[in-house]
């Protein structure tokens, strides 16, 4: 389950429909911008020294920019007509199937009603074709977007501690993922992560999930650690991280969204992280930020999920401007869209605003995602051709 269940929940039908925050959609810049860096063209810093033109739309040119998506959870990710069509298959199930009737039974009134409601929708994934329905779905979703490339966060302790075989979870995901490609020009890679509140069991359990030779799917190329930080320190997660890493996965676990600094650090020393999910508390440490500056270790930023979790009060809050400022690498992300009522092309929109970023800054911005990632030198190649035609295409006289 995602780290924010335990803490927050967001009391808005808005929220559970995806409708959009009227301050996400202000494209003004803030009161005190970053200002550019002369010359600056580097894919680790989306600045941008082009004045945007009045007469475009970025909204319009973010929805046709070609991305990657590096930090977004698997169940988290489904929608309302995802879970429609989930409840159908379980008429057991007092989830609605009718998507208007959702707004209501998504209309949260405390926490743990919260908690309540995602539950049940954890329990309509009850067989590996509802496994494979929902991973096939969200990729439907993500090519809406003309996201090319995502590398999904999945917790299957759940889904094998809820009965369904292990070896048919990962047919089930590579038989989406596979579709995927092929029917929709999206290209899925997996991170296994170890569902923190659940202790190591959890994590034996996904680390055996993620090296048996026989289990391991093709598409996996991560391991990581959600859940809460609180009360669930990561440096005992370092034996399961020790053999993912052998086993050739790349590391990147959640730190620091709502914990301090030290837990990056923890993340870095103990786990070896490659990337840090969220990292808002990096801004604390002036160490830090150079740390990871220096070593060129990307945070998955997801600014919408950061104001939804209290971990940051408010957007125009939000450390990206001193991550980027500081030279870290970062990459914008959704988390789990339709719980807090957003999109990456939202995400993208909240980015520009917060750093002031013109067409060219913004199309950095998706290089930074392309070049964080764990795909495949030519996959990589790819996209940002594309992204650097899209562009020039949309600059052009």
């Amino acid at each position: 389950m995602p780290c924010h269940l335990f803490r927050t929940f967001r009391h808005a039908t808005a929220t559970a429909l995806g409708r959009r925050h009227a301050a996400y959609d202000d494209p003004r810049p803030t009161d005190q911008p970053i200002n550019s860096v002369p010359g600056e063209e580097a894919v680790t810093d989306p600045r941008s020294t082009r004045e945007p033109r009045a007469s475009r739309d970025p909204h319009a040119f973010i929805a046709g920019l070609p991305k990657a998506e590096l930090h977004v959870h698997h169940v988290g990710s489904a929608s309302p007509r995802i879970v429609s069509a989930l409840s159908a298959r379980h008429p057991d199930s007092k989830v609605p199937t009718d998507v208007e009737a959702l707004a209501d039974f998504f209309t949260f009134t405390d926490f743990a009603h919260f908690v309540q409601v995602y539950l049940s929708v954890v329990d309509l994934v009850r067989t590996a074709d509802d496994v494979r329905l929902l991973t096939y779905e969200v990729a439907r979703d993500m090519a809406r977007q003309n996201i090319r490339y995502a590398e999904l966060t999945v917790t299957p302790y759940s889904s094998v501690r809820r009965g369904i075989d292990d070896r048919a979870f990962m047919d089930a995901i590579e038989d989406a993922r596979k579709a995927a490609e092929d029917e929709l020009g999206v290209v899925l890679r997996w991170c296994f992560d170890i569902p923190g509140e659940a202790g190591i069991e959890s994590a034996e359990e996904t680390a055996r999930l993620a090296t048996t030779d026989k289990l391991r799917p093709d598409g996996l190329v991560s391991f990581g650690l959600g859940g809460p930080e609180i009360g669930v320190p990561r440096p005992q997660f370092k034996p399961y991280f020790d053999r993912a890493i052998a086993a050739g996965l790349h590391s990147v676990p959640h730190a620091g969204e709502t914990t301090g600094p030290g837990t990056i650090w923890d993340a870095l020393t103990d786990l070896r992280a490659e990337r840090i999910g969220h990292g808002t508390s990096a801004a604390q440490d002036p160490k830090l930020l150079a740390h990871l500056a220096e070593h060129r270790i990307p945070l998955e930023v997801c600014p919408t999920s950061n104001i939804a979790t209290r971990a940051v009060a408010t957007l125009d809050e939000h450390p990206i401007k001193q991550f980027v400022a500081a030279g870290v690498p970062v990459t914008v992300n959704s988390d789990d869209p339709p719980m807090f009522g957003t999109d990456l092309n939202n995400e993208y929109a909240v980015a520009a605003r917060l750093l002031d970023l013109d067409e060219r800054g913004i199309a950095a911005l998706a290089k930074n995602a392309v070049d964080a990632s764990f795909l495949d030198p030519a996959g990589k190649a790819r996209i940002v051709a594309e992204i650097d035609t899209y562009t020039q295409t949309w600059l052009a006289p």
